[in-house]
Formats: structure tokens, sequence, C-alpha cells
């Protein structure tokens, strides 16, 4: 039995990945926008606990933080919250993820939500100012700055698990009834890279997933000046180190 937090779950791939894992006996902390977003009670029943933040807003990410690490180490965290497009693209795609990450009592494996968008995302971090986004062009970039985060924690902490997932364009409210994936399988990689014995996941970590198949990133995600200047960035922005 694992313990973990799946981010931005009251809907879509997020309440499907909480939900298959709480069906198998995992102790899921599902995390909400707020109160209204979890209205069922069959579903707050079936979780370990439900912590609620708006992860655009840096105070209560922080807030977010220090409450998961009241509840103590989590086996894995999925970090599922996204938005496609509108002011907050940034803040709750990558910013919130690097904050939970640098704050939180560092999990045994860390799951983040990618899309195969992120392949046309731009490195030039120079023009990036974190409190504006607004387009889909945002949305692209901040998936792949978040999976130059996933591959920063699988190589700055090598003892731990850190992967990169794409879900697929499945048809959740974000991706819409056209979507052409499945959205039973759009949260399966996720749950299993959170749980599965390590023996079973390989590469073990640092590894960029579809489907359950690990496929090639931008290089940019691998690319270690890359990620250094994405991590200074984002600590200059949020006043938080990230940790080494």
């Amino acid at each position: 039995m694992a313990l973990i937090l799946v981010t931005g779950a009251s809907a879509g791939l997020g309440l499907a990945t909480a939900a298959a894992l709480a069906e198998a006996e995992h102790d899921v902390v599902l995390h909400a926008r707020n109160a209204d977003r979890v209205a069922d009670q069959g579903i707050r029943d079936r979780m370990h606990e439900v912590l609620y933040g708006d992860l655009a807003h840096l105070d209560e990410v922080v807030r977010l933080a220090q409450q998961a690490n009241a509840i103590g180490r989590f086996d894995a965290v999925i970090h599922n919250a996204g938005v496609l497009d509108g002011p907050d693209v940034f803040a709750v795609n990558i910013v919130a993820a690097f904050v939970l990450t640098a704050m939180m009592m560092p999990p045994n494996r860390s799951i983040f939500l990618s899309s195969s968008m992120h392949s046309s995302g731009s490195t030039d971090l120079g023009a990036v100012e974190f409190s504006r986004a607004g387009n889909r062009r945002a949305y692209a970039d901040s998936k792949l700055y978040v999976t130059a985060l996933a591959m920063t924690c699988a190589g700055r902490w090598p003892d731990s698990m850190a992967h990169a997932v794409d879900p697929g364009w499945v048809p959740t409210r974000m991706g819409g009834p056209a979507a052409t994936d499945s959205l039973e399988e759009g949260h399966r990689t996720q749950a299993w890279l959170a749980t599965a014995d390590e023996s079973e996941i390989s590469p073990r970590s640092g590894a960029y997933w579809y489907h359950h198949t690990p496929r090639r990133p931008h290089p940019a995600a691998h690319a270690p000046g890359f990620q250094r200047d994405l991590m200074r960035k984002l600590e200059q922005h949020t006043g938080i180190a990230f940790p080494t």
C-alpha cells in the first residue's frame, strides 16, 4: 500500500488516476482547487484525505506543500494539474509543480504530466514571464518545462524515481469530445509508475512515457544547461530554492 498525492484530481485524468489507485487499496490524497470541485461525498469517502488549494496562486501552493508535509512523506506524487490556456498556464503547469517539488519532503517517486505538444515548446527562456500567459504557445512551452523538471529530478535525486508522462489526447474537459485517445488508457501509465515494482520499470528513472512505452522527449529536457537555466529562472520567480 502506497501513500500517493494526485494534484488536480477533481475531474478528468486526475480523478480517474486517483480512483484507480484507491480501488487498488492505496492511500490516495486527492488535491482539488476548492471544496466545490469535489461535491460527491462518495469520492471523498474513497480517499485517504482531500486537500484544497488554487495552484494559480503561489501562497496557496506553498500552503498545499505544508499540508502535504504534515501528512508525511509520500511514496509518490503525481503532478496531474494543468490548464490549456488563459493567464494561469505557467502558474499551474510548471510553477506549482516546481514549488511542490521544492518544498515537499522528496517522495520516492515523482510523476509529471507532460504532453506531445511539449515537442514544439520554445527553449528561449529569456523572453519567458511566468506571471503572464494566455495562448496555446504557452501551453507547449509549459509542458517542455515540466518535462525538463522531471528529468532534473531524476538527475539530482538518483535514489528516487522521476518520470514524465504523455497521457495522450483524451476526451476530458480539457481535451474536448473530439479527442482520439482512450480516457481509460490515459491514466494507466502514471498509476503504474507510481506503484509498480521498480524491477518492472525500465528505464528506472528519467524517462518520458506514452502508454507504458518510453519515448524520446525534446532534447532540451535532458540538456544540463537548459535544466540549470530553467531552475534558476523558477527560483528567481518564486523566491524558493530548488534542493540539490
